[in-house]
């Protein structure tokens, strides 16, 4: 391809790229052809004024020739040829511009004629553009590259060249651009003039290097080659390295160079877009290249005055460089000795195309450049190195990853430059050590991919260098366990020489100058080189995924160090301020910013979708790190004692079979992390001979020579000290050598043995540095050692082949074997060097992560170190800017923590913010003193904590930010929640939070948690306005008297609104919604913490005098104080316990995993009720009912076990729970019914209720919890409880007897006249006993079903069940309260008329006399009865008497046939005797006289009462009836009997008389 048809193909993309060069194209006003015939007046103006061509001929002013043949005609037919032949002949010989001959004219000078004709041609051009453009530039180059010119005159012609190239006078489209541009560039690289003034002189170097930037620049640097670019780029590095140059002119030329390869390596990545084809054509003739062909730059690098000059290819080998003559270009640049004119080359040569620079000039340049880096070479100043490192840098920035991507460009880079940069870095000059790291830095951001094992190199140096072995100093109020985590040494993989010995004396204070040289591995730099290297790394760090890759890359293999670990503990730890004592003051504050980066890399890419293609499995890397820690400690174990650390690694699985020598061998040879020295020690033991075998035929020797496969086999480990141990690993070598290898020309393993040995001892000798040269073995001698050694069989020879000796000798001469860890000096750097690139070639390029999917695992390996720094900062810090970045930065930490579900991490946040807040003391601070300040109806409790809180700033801004990372990432809080519960329970009992949670709320039926009541309280409000300083004094003498605290003063209340404002801004209304929402796993980590800070056993943290917590009332008034020695209320426990059960409640899925420990705690707590304050108690007797009902389908707590301990209570402690005990009943009574039946048939749940119901406060919750057991639908009273539950409400109705005074009250103001005309309402006990009453009745129904299904025979379950109700019944006919007395007696009578309550199968029911209505009567006859309601018991007897008959007949017919028929109908009759003799009155005789005459009547119809005669079966109860009867109602008998009344008297007399005499004893019994 011709240059004019790449630039007809791509002028644009390059120009494109030029344009930051020339944003504004200069355009020219006057005409472009007069222009150029200006420029050529001009120079030849200047020339004719010199004194050499002072007398030129008119003809050349007036732009016409001497010679008749026109220029013009000539050209033509050339089409190159620019002057005529003659003038040909005469300027070939010469040099243009000298005199001539003796005779010439001086008219005929070729430079002022060329302009001349120049001028002529131009005279019939009207476009510039269509000018053949060598032509153009001809006259003006023939004065650049003349020797006899003057500096001035040059400078005219470079400025008009530059104004054609400015003006694009000169264009991508003029005629043969190629061409004048390969011209131009020779020219100026072959620029002479006499030398003057050396300043004139420089300004005509300065204007070439203005020109070839303009050309590189240019459209016309598209056109440029290879050979144009490398003599300009060789001619600028040689102005910027000769030293007797100015400095001016030298920065200058930098200036200028650093612009062209900014164009020139772009050029790189336009090729890679426009002709990736074309380049990789170019790449592969670059590798296959012989290094002696193609383009060499030799730059001249020095200065000095013998004129020589040192060339970068062979900095060893000096060569002269031509010179003209000394006035001609003694102040010039040593440029390139080329003085063959132009005219020569262009007409000389034919056409040829020009192809556009590309790779090759490329390439030698960056070689060139990177050549002047070479540390050892003494032509190299450290000036010209700072130049060359300045445009390596700008190669590297503007295309570093194509370079990378370029095998010929890589090459240099990961071979030559790394080099020499890396030795540059341990330079003491600081411009050096700047622009080298500067370098480095780039390279690493550019090109790091190819540079996997130099990066670890450069980056370990850093680490070594910059990681102080000096413990972090204790501040004080600075906790120590804050900073936990900063590791105090790298984890680099072998301890560097320096470390070697151990340094002492670190714990004792150490002076300054002498810190910088403690346990520095790259001695003791100065402070400004380490500030320098911290500002580098910290670029490094910078870079979003360079911490990734280097976790990736080498946190994660093997073999590699630990390098992203180190880089993060290296920045933390020199975080710290101690620092600046070894560095600078500015160290600290930047590595605290690098680390900030990290951490903010990381959390930019939090919300990144997560990229997994192309990258490893995360999985895996963790498994890897998890083996490299194994395989680090077992090579340090086997370092130690090679079997202890075998069979570590076989535990560990890392070694399978330690009886498989392979096996082992394999281990110890594919680690770096085995000391080479124990290594040999090992394998060369007489025990360890297998293993030895198997480690030698690990290697493959195919293709190598002895000494190469020696040299392959002693680089894994060091030769041991004794010649047994020598003489077992030559041999073992030499075996598998020849039987694997088979070497020709060797006779025997034998033969080997003999060699290897004489190998090891030339190595030695060669390399000895305490032997002469004289006295060291030649080759001669090393061939008579080996004499007669190779005897070969059917052969007389018996001597090794001296070509193959002759190059063992020369391999070993030239190049030492290094025995691992032997020398510390620039061939052990050489040899490592080597031994890195051997390893790079095997090893696969760094993996670049721009992904997120390791950043998890990066972090849970290096949050320590982070944590401890931002801790200790935020601690030590008192810069508001500082305090911004700390608390952003513990914000993002706690965002990763929680997206990577790094538990430990997030833990470790909350610790370090919870102590540096200071509201979680280990040991609760007093409330004793808290007083309640009410100011403008607002109430302040200003305590000891709310006042020191609201003084320390820095505690305040980290419970924001605590409570700031809290916020959302709850779920994710493991051993945090113990700090944050000391916090919150600190603020609850200072009243700084609620004593509720609004999200609870719907969850406990309780009041708020009581608090201890205030020291005092004091309404500002009500102050007088006298507040001086005798008004103070007072206050504070009379407070002291009284032995309270002292008023708090103003500024202690304020110091309590800051802190109260502070825990507003906390939010806790928000964590406390999002802790009820907790999955499990993170709520058991809550519970368990919550859980921890119960005091074991119960027993309370302090006991103390205190004042028994007082009820919702307003506090006690000032200086009022108990004495009352008992356990001191603590609402903290409260709170605890509450909590726990709250969010243990929340759902069947927390109560089945998490209510057990609950559970277990508040058992605790109720077993040690005795020292508890009975607030607790209370509290705890409600949470475990609400757990019980929750936990109903478990068995970790069952009803009876609890109430049990419930009513084990003393009957004190027992009241003072009620509230809370009977609410948590009636909820579980209110649950699932095998829970309410398993309580109510507990006697203990009625032991409780039976005790309970006395206390007036609790007998309303008592009465509604039985009516609902016993009126629900649902199932409460069973057989079992039966008789508890009427006994009890027999209770409410006996209590109800209170309402008997109110009616007492009422009849006796009625009588009066003075009742109100409304009957007052029933008193609520009363109510309650009515209630209890028809409760009773109800139950009556229940008795049949309870007789079925009880497993009792008939009677005695009529007794079990009956009995109670009737007894009941009975009862409350006694009750002094008539509407009590009356609802029992209609309840009993419908009860005893029951159609379920006699039965013919068993005569228990009789009972329903003896037991219930005799007993009853009885009780009414008692005056004490009686008296208790006069004038309703007479009525209540009426009922009694009439219910007693009604009864008796409502059952005659089932007692006509029972044995027991007389005795109870003579009690009957007897029973109605007394009432009527009771002294009532009329009503009542009348009412008795008339149910006995209904009696009578009836058992008369029924044949049960009828004369003897009639019934001789019932003489008996005939008799009986009228004997007693006739007693106190004598005419009964004849109102009755008319009939048998008139009889004769005789008759019936005497069986009358004998029947009295006969019943007249029990008659007297009965009566008695």
């Amino acid at each position: 391809m011709s240059g004019a048809e790449l630039h007809n193909e791509a002028p644009e993309s390059l120009q494109d790229a030029l344009t930051t060069y020339d944003p504004r194209p200069i355009s020219v006003a006057v005409n472009p052809v007069a222009l150029v015939v200006t420029e050529c007046i001009t120079v030849t103006s200047a020339m004719r004024k010199h004194a050499r061509w002072a007398h030129s001929s008119v003809s050349a002013i007036l732009g016409g020739s001497s010679n008749k043949t026109p220029a013009i005609q000539k050209r033509d037919r050339s089409g190159h040829g620019i002057v005529s032949g003659g003038e040909q002949e005469e300027a070939v010989p010469s040099r243009w511009g000298l005199r001539g001959k003796k005779g010439k004219s001086l008219q005929d000078n070729p430079l002022i004629s060329a302009f001349a004709r120049l001028r002529n041609d131009l005279k019939e051009c009207k476009d510039i553009r269509s000018f053949d453009t060598p032509s153009m530039l001809h006259p003006f180059l023939q004065v650049i590259r003349s020797s006899s010119t003057s500096a001035p005159i040059t400078s005219l012609a470079l400025i008009a060249i530059t104004k054609f190239l400015s003006y694009n006078i000169i264009g991508h489209d003029s005629p043969r651009l190629p061409e004048a541009m390969q011209q131009l560039s020779s020219a100026i690289t072959h620029c002479r003039f006499e030398a003057s003034d050396s300043s004139a002189d420089e300004i005509v170097l300065l204007r070439i290097l203005k020109l070839m930037e303009g050309m590189i620049s240019g459209p016309g640097g598209l056109v440029l080659g290879d050979e144009s670019v490398c003599e300009m780029m060789e001619t600028g590095l040689s102005m910027c390295c000769q030293a007797r140059l100015s400095e001016l002119l030298r920065r200058s030329a930098e200036i200028a160079m650093v612009s062209m390869c900014q164009v020139i390596f772009k050029r790189l990545k336009t090729l890679e877009v426009e002709s990736p084809e074309e380049l990789e054509a170019l790449e592969e003739d670059e590798l296959d290249k012989d290094k002696s062909d193609g383009l060499r730059m030799d730059p001249t690098t020095n200065g000095d005055a013998d004129g020589t000059q040192a060339k970068v290819e062979d900095p060893q080998q000096p060569a002269d460089s031509e010179r003209g003559q000394d006035d001609t270009d003694s102040n010039a640049p040593n440029l390139a000795s080329n003085t063959v004119d132009l005219p020569t080359v262009v007409e000389a040569a034919p056409p040829m195309e020009i192809r556009p620079y590309s790779l090759p000039s490329i390439r030698e340049l960056f070689r060139v450049l990177v050549d002047l880096l070479d540390p050892h070479d003494r032509q190299h100043t450290d000036t010209m190195r700072v130049m060359a490192l300045r445009i390596v840098d700008v190669a590297l920035e503007v295309a570093g990853p194509s370079i990378a991507s370029h095998p010929s460009l890589a090459t240099l880079a990961k071979d030559t430059l790394c080099r020499h940069l890396f030795q540059l870095v341990r330079s003491e000059s600081m411009p050096i050590l700047n622009e080298s790291l500067r370098v480095a830095g780039t390279l690493l951001a550019t090109c790091r991919t190819v540079l996997k094992l130099q990066q670890e190199l450069y980056l370990s140096y850093l680490i070594a260098c910059l990681f102080p072995r000096v413990e972090i100093p204790l501040e004080t109020g600075i906790e120590p366990s804050l900073y936990e985590g900063v590791p105090q040494a790298p984890s680099l993989s072998k301890p560097a020489p320096s470390r070697q010995s151990s340094s002492s004396g670190r714990s004792t204070p150490v002076p300054v100058k002498d810190r910088q040289k403690l346990g520095l591995e790259g001695g003791s730099r100065k402070p400004d080189a380490r500030e320098a290297m911290v500002e580098n790394l910290g670029g490094l760090v910078r870079i979003p995924s360079f911490m990734t890759e280097l976790f990736i890359n080498y946190d994660c293999e093997t073999d590699r160090g630990d390098v992203c670990m180190d880089i993060v503990g290296l920045l933390s730890r020199n975080a710290f301020p101690d620092s600046a004592t070894w560095s600078t003051v500015n160290v600290p504050p930047l590595c605290l910013d690098a680390l900030l980066g990290f951490v903010q890399s990381i959390a930019d890419r939090l919300d990144d979708e997560p990229i997994t293609d192309c990258y490893p499995s995360a999985e895996a890397l963790r498994e890897q790190r998890a083996r490299k820690k194994v395989i680090i400690r077992g090579a340090a174990k086997f370092n130690e004692n090679p079997k202890g650390g075998i069979a570590f690694l076989t535990s560990q699985g890392i070694i399978e079979n330690p009886d498989d020598p392979r096996c082992i061998a394999e281990f110890v040879k594919g680690t770096t992390r085995v000391d080479k020295k124990v290594l040999g020690e090992f394998i060369s033991k007489k025990s360890n001979e297998p293993i030895l075998k198997a480690f030698i035929q690990l290697f493959d020797f195919q293709g190598q020579r002895v000494d190469e496969a020696l040299r392959q086999l002693l680089h894994t480990f060091r030769l041991p000290g004794e010649s047994a141990l020598i003489e077992r690993i030559v041999n073992e070598f030499s075996q598998q050598y020849f039987n694997e290898v088979q070497p020709e020309g060797i006779a025997s393993a034998d033969a080997i043995f003999v060699l290897t040995y004489a190998i090891i001892m030339l190595n030695t000798d060669q390399h000895n540095p305490n032997l002469k040269g004289e006295k060291r073995m030649t080759i001669e001698d090393f061939a008579k050692n080996l004499r007669g050694v190779n005897v070969m069989e059917g052969s007389d020879k018996k001597d090794f082949d001296k070509d193959y000796l002759q190059m063992i000798y020369d391999s070993i001469r030239t190049r030492e074997i290094i025995l691992p860890e032997e020398h510390d000096n620039r061939h052990a750097y050489d040899h490592a060097w080597k031994d890195l690139l051997i390893k790079a070639q095997s090893t696969a390029d760094l993996v670049v992560c721009d992904t997120n999917i390791f950043d998890g695992d990066m972090f849970e390996a290096c949050w320590k170190p982070i944590f401890a720094t931002l801790s200790y900062v935020f601690m030590s810090a008192t810069d508001d800017a500082v305090f911004s970045r700390v608390v952003t930065g513990f914000d993002q930490c706690a965002q990763i923590a929680a997206k990577y579900e790094l538990s430990d991490a997030l833990d470790r946040i909350i610790s370090c913010l919870s102590y540096i807040s200071t509201l979680a003391p280990d040991v609760p601070p007093s409330t004793a003193l808290n007083t309640e300040v009410q100011v403008d109806k607002k109430s302040v409790m200003v305590s000891e904590t709310a006042v020191r809180f609201g003084r320390d700033g820095r505690a305040q801004l980290a419970t924001v930010v605590l409570f700031q990372v809290i916020k959302g990432n709850e779920a994710s809080i493991r051993d945090g929640w113990n700090h944050l519960i000391h916090i919150m329970i600190n603020l609850f009992v200072n009243s700084l939070i609620p004593p509720y949670f609004l999200s609870f709320q719907k969850t406990l039926a309780l009041p708020p948690i009581p608090l201890q009541s205030p020291a005092q309280v004091i309404d500002r409000a009500e102050r007088p306005a006298d507040t001086g300083i005798f008004s103070a004094l007072t206050s504070y003498v009379s407070s002291f008297a009284s032995d309270e605290p002292p008023e708090p003063s103003d500024q202690e209340i304020e110091y309590t609104l800051c802190t109260v404002d502070t825990v507003k801004e906390c939010h806790f209304e928000d964590i406390t919604t999002n802790i009820s929402q907790l999955p499990l796993e993170s709520l058991k980590s809550l519970l368990l913490a919550l859980l921890e800070q119960i005091p074991e056993d119960g027993s309370p943290r302090v006991i103390i005098v205190k004042p028994e917590l007082p009820s919702a009332a307003t506090p006690r008034p000032n200086g009022n104080k108990s004495k009352l020695n008992r356990p001191a209320y603590d609402p903290s426990l409260v709170f605890v316990l509450e909590l726990a059960t709250v969010l243990v409640l929340r759902d069947e899925e927390t109560v089945e995993n998490l209510a057990k420990d609950v559970v277990e705690s508040l058992q605790s707590v109720i077993r040690d009720a005795s020292k508890l304050h009975p607030v607790v108690i209370a509290r705890s007797v409600y949470y475990l009912l609400g757990l019980l009902k929750a936990s109903n389908d478990f068995d970790f707590l069952r009803a009876p076990v609890l109430l049990h301990t419930f009513s084990s209570f003393n009957p004190e402690l027992l009241k003072q729970c009620a509230q809370p005990l009977l609410k948590g009943l009636t909820d579980c009574c209110k649950g699932s019914n095998g829970l309410r039946v398993e309580l109510a048939s507990s006697p203990d749940f009625w032991s409780i209720l039976n005790t309970l119901h006395q206390g007036p406060e609790a007998a309303g919750d008592v009465f509604q919890l039985v009516e609902d057991l016993t009126t629900s639908s649902q199932p409460g009273i069973t057989a079992d409880n039966y008789e508890a539950a009427i006994a009890l409400l027999n209770e409410f109705a006996t209590a109800a007897q209170v309402g008997a005074v109110q009616e007492q009250r009422h009849e006796q103001a009625a009588r009066r006249g003075k009742a109100p005309k409304k009957k007052p309402e029933s008193d609520e006990i009363v109510v309650r006993g009515s209630k209890a009453m028809a409760i009773v009745f109800e139950m009556s129904s229940r008795v049949p079903k309870f007789i079925e299904q009880s497993h009792l025979e008939t009677n005695e379950a009529w007794t079990a069940y009956w009995s109670p109700i009737l007894k009941t019944l009975t009862h409350q006919c006694l009750n002094p309260c008539r509407e009590i007395r009356q609802q029992a007696f209609g309840s009993l009578q419908r009860t005893l008329l029951s159609n379920e309550l006699a039965s013919q199968d068993h005569k228990e029911w009789t009972a329903i006399f003896s037991e219930v209505l005799f007993p009853l009567i009885t009780q009414l006859l008692k005056p004490e009865v009686f008296q208790s309601d006069p004038l309703g018991m007479s009525e209540t007897r009426v009922r009694a008497a009439t219910l007693l008959c009604k009864v008796f007949l409502h059952y005659l017919v089932l007692l006509a046939d029972w044995e027991g028929m007389l005795d109870l109908w003579l009690k009957i009759v007897t029973i109605l005797d007394r009432l009527i003799n009771s002294g009532q009155g009329d009503n009542l005789e009348e009412a008795v006289s008339e149910n006995l005459k209904n009696v009578l009547l009836v058992m008369s119809n029924a044949g049960l009462l009828a004369p003897p005669e009639e019934k001789p079966e019932n003489e008996a109860i005939w008799n009986e009836t009228w004997k007693r009867v006739n007693r106190f109602l004598p005419n009964f008998y004849a109102e009755l009997f008319p009939e048998e009344a008139q009889k004769p008297k005789a008759e019936s007399k005497p069986k009358e008389e004998k029947a009295q005499q006969e019943e007249s004893p029990k008659d007297v019994e009965a009566e008695a």
